[in-house]
């Protein structure tokens, strides 16, 4: 067997995708960001945490033979044959400036920075395109309703990838509007835990710093040893 076909049978299976107009040949297994890596493309906006927390890699794509539009987290999604993308580094949207004091937990403080969520159609575009499978219609309607609360939990696992904003007939920016309900059930509607307080104290006494300036001083082998090596709780046990 020759070294060609000896390549060729050890080869990883691939997949044709066509990446902002080029077509590429990528292996099967790859998430968008890695085939687009892969492909040669030197990604410098649109990439952060490469694990689905960011929400920085918004990509839009269609599937051979499929009429619809897709959008997910270029991270977290993996090619298929035929797919044509496009990644959204960013989404933009009209966000408004607050000083969170001077607000109230109520709908009107929703309403004066963000409008347009009164013109929401309850079409749940937004919710059918959001990567999370977050239930993005469901918490526009409790900021319009006032339910603060219920905005805020709803929305609480939102990345701020901005795609709900993309497909939305009302042009609202709901994970701007599922901000503004997080940080004001956290300001009025919640209490600062104890143990919150006395860490913060303990911070300021200096506490940790003894602690800190071991951590400092180690070298990254170092680091990563003490990080392999650390204590880990026993969840059933705590």
């Amino acid at each position: 067997m020759s070294k060609t076909e000896t390549k060729k049978e050890n080869a990883l299976p691939t997949v044709k995708i066509y990446i902002m107009g080029s077509a590429h040949e990528v292996p099967e297994s790859l998430t968008i960001m890695k085939a687009m890596e892969y492909a040669g493309f030197k990604i410098k906006r649109g990439a952060g945490c490469r694990a689905g927390f960011c929400g920085a890699c918004g990509t839009v794509y269609r599937k051979a033979g499929d009429y619809r539009l897709y959008a997910a987290l270029a991270c977290q999604t993996q090619v298929e044959d035929g797919m044509v993308l496009t990644q959204l580094p960013f989404i933009p949207a009209p966000k408004g400036i607050y000083d969170i004091d001077t607000l109230q937990p109520t709908e009107s403080s929703i309403l004066r920075y963000y409008p347009e969520v009164a013109r929401c159609l309850s079409c749940n575009a937004c919710s059918k395109v959001c990567p999370q499978d977050i239930q993005v219609m469901d918490f526009v309607q409790y900021s319009l309703q006032g339910q603060i609360d219920k905005a805020a939990e709803v929305s609480f696992d939102c990345v701020q990838c901005g795609l709900c904003a993309i497909r939305c007939p009302a042009e609202i920016p709901q994970y701007h509007v599922g901000m503004l309900a997080r940080r004001l059930h956290g300001k009025y509607n919640t209490s600062t835990p104890e143990t919150l307080l006395e860490r913060v104290e303990e911070i300021e006494n200096g506490t940790f710093e003894q602690g800190f300036e071991e951590l400092l001083s180690l070298s990254k082998d170092g680091l990563k040893k003490r990080y392999t090596e650390r204590d880990f709780v026993d969840q059933k046990k705590a």
